[in-house]
C-alpha cells in the first residue's frame, strides 16, 4: 500500500493530531517528517488525553510503527521524557515501535539560548517562535555544523561533540547578546539521553523504504501548517522547516511515485499564534466566542506554549493557496461544532489590494498585511452537532457551509471532527470508503 500525507492547511494548530490518529488505523507505520517540539497534536481517548510533541500520533494504536524522521530536529531530553510520559501512561514504546533517523538533527542547550536571546532581541519585531531552539538548529544544519541522533552511538564522541558545540554557541551568545550556558551544567542531562535513546537510533530512509516495498500503508504527519512553511509561507513569520507535501519526501527520504493520498486538514474558522498577517482575523465578543475561555483542552490555546491563538472567519483565499501548493486530494474539516450559535459564518473568498481582487495571497508580506478580505456570507446554525454522528444528521446550513468551502478550495470534504475526542468524525459516503 502507498503513503498518505497529512499536512496543516492553515498556520498550525489544525487538529492534525486527532486525524492522524484516525488514519493511523490503517497504517502499519506512521512517520513524523519536519520539525521538533515546536508542534503539538492532542488526541482523546475516552477520559485520558494525550498531548504529543515528538512522537506520532499513531503510537496510541499497537499495530503501528512510529518513525522520527531525518527533517526533524529533536531536543533529547524532551523525547526521553514523551517517551517517559507515554509509558506512564500504559502505551508501550520499544525500539520495535519507535525508530529515531541517524540523521535527524538534535537541538541543544546552544540552540534553546539563542533562540530566546535571537526573540529578546528583536524586540517589537519578535516573531512568536515557540523558544524551543528550532530555528538555531535548522540554521546549524544548513550551516554544516549540527549534531545528529547517529552521533549519539557512542557516548564518548557525543559528549566532546555536544561540548565543542556549546562552546561555539557561547562564541556568538557573548559576542551578539551577552549571556552563555554552562557548558558542564547543560551537557550532563543530554549524555544520559543519548545513552537512553541509543536502541532506538536506525537508518529510518531504510526502513520507511521497506515498509512501501512490502506494500505497507505508510502515513506522513506534518506539523505547523502551509503558511508557516519556509518557503511558501508567510516569511518571515515562518518555522524553519517544511511542513508541506514536498518536505514528506524529503524529511523521510522516498520518492513520489508511492504518494496515492494527499489529506489536508483545516479549521472551519481560521487561527494564528504569533506575529504576521492575518486578513480575516476578529476580535472583541466574536473572537472570544471562536476562542474559548482555556477551560478546556480543546479551546484556541498552544498545546506546546499555551499562548492564546489569534482568531478569524475562515479564509478561503490561503486554503485555495494551500490547496494548490500541495496537491490535497482532501480537506479534512475539524472544530465544527464550535460554530454551532453564530448567525452568520463569512468565508474570505478573495482579497483586494487596491481595488484589483485577488483570488490567491499576494506575494510580499507588505501586500498581504494590506488586503482586504471580499466576504461571501452563510447563513449559521443553533443546533449543538457534538453528538452526530450521520452527514444527513447535520443540519442543513451546516452542511452548506462545509460545501461552501469544499468549492473555494475545489476540494472534496468527506470528514469533518464535531469535538475532540476519538468517535466525534462525522463521514460523507462512508459506505463509500474503506478507511473507516
Amino acid at each position: 500500500m502507498p503513503a498518505t500525507i497529512l499536512v496543516g492547511a492553515q498556520w498550525g494548530d489544525e487538529g492534525k493530531g486527532r486525524v492522524a490518529d484516525w488514519l493511523a488505523k490503517n497504517a502499519k507505520m506512521v512517520a513524523r517528517y519536519a520539525g521538533g517540539d515546536n508542534a503539538g497534536h492532542t488526541v482523546y481517548v475516552g477520559d485520558a488525553v494525550f498531548k504529543l510533541h515528538l512522537i506520532p500520533s499513531g503510537i496510541l494504536h499497537e499495530q503501528v510503527t512510529c518513525v522520527l524522521g531525518n527533517g526533524m530536529v529533536i531536543n533529547p531530553v524532551s523525547l526521553v521524557r514523551e517517551i517517559d510520559e507515554l509509558q506512564a501512561a500504559g502505551v508501550a514504546i520499544t525500539p520495535e515501535r519507535l525508530s529515531l533517523s541517524n540523521n535527524a538533527h538534535l537541538i541543544t542547550p546552544g540552540h534553546l539560548a539563542l533562540d530566546a536571546a535571537a526573540e529578546r532581541a528583536r524586540g517589537a519585531g519578535a516573531i512568536g517562535t515557540t523558544l524551543r531552539g528550532i530555528g538555531p538548529a535548522y540554521t546549524d544544519k544548513t550551516d554544516r555544523r549540527g549534531l545528529r541522533a547517529g552521533e549519539m552511538r557512542s557516548i564518548e564522541v557525543f559528549a566532546d561533540r555536544l561540548y565543542e558545540h556549546l562552546e561555539a554557541a557561547n562564541t556568538k551568545l557573548v559576542q551578539m547578546y551577552g549571556d552563555p550556558v554552562d557548558p558542564q551544567m547543560s551537557t550532563e542531562a543530554y549524555i544520559e539521553a543519548a545513552a537512553r535513546l541509543r536502541p532506538y537510533i536506525q537508518d529510518t530512509a531504510l526502513q520507511i523504504n521497506r515498509a512501501l516495498k512490502d506494500n505497507q500503508r505508510v502515513l506522513c504527519e506534518g506539523a505547523q501548517g502551509t503558511m508557516l512553511d519556509v518557503d511558501h509561507g508567510d516569511y518571515p513569520y515562518v518555522t524553519s522547516s517544511s511542513p508541506t507535501a514536498g518536505g514528506a519526501l524529503t524529511g523521510l527520504g522516498f520518492g513520489p511515485r508511492y504518494v496515492d493520498r494527499v489529506v489536508g486538514v483545516t479549521k472551519a474558522f481560521s487561527t494564528r499564534v504569533g506575529a504576521g498577517p492575518m486578513p480575516t482575523e476578529l476580535d472583541g465578543e466574536l473572537a472570544n466566542q471562536l476562542r474559548g475561555t482555556g477551560e478546556n483542552f480543546w479551546d484556541e490555546f498552544g498545546t506546546t506554549t499555551g499562548r492564546p491563538r489569534r482568531v478569524g472567519y475562515l479564509d478561503g483565499v490561503m486554503l485555495r493557496y494551500a490547496t494548490q501548493i500541495n496537491g490535497f486530494s482532501e480537506v479534512v474539516l475539524t472544530k465544527l461544532d464550535v460554530l454551532s450559535g453564530f448567525d452568520e459564518l463569512p468565508i474570505a473568498i478573495g482579497y483586494d489590494l487596491n481595488g484589483k481582487t485577488l483570488d490567491f495571497p499576494p506575494p510580499t508580506l507588505a501586500e498581504r498585511a494590506r488586503v482586504q478580505p471580499i466576504y461571501r456570507r452563510y447563513p449559521g446554525w443553533t443546533e449543538d452537532i457534538s453528538r452526530v454522528r450521520r452527514w444527513a444528521d447535520l443540519p442543513e446550513t451546516t452542511r452548506a457551509y462545509i460545501d461552501a468551502i469544499a468549492s473555494v478550495c475545489g476540494t472534496p470534504i468527506n470528514t469533518v471532527s464535531v469535538g475532540p475526542e476519538r468517535d466525534q468524525l462525522v463521514h460523507r459516503w462512508v459506505e463509500q470508503r474503506t478507511d473507516e
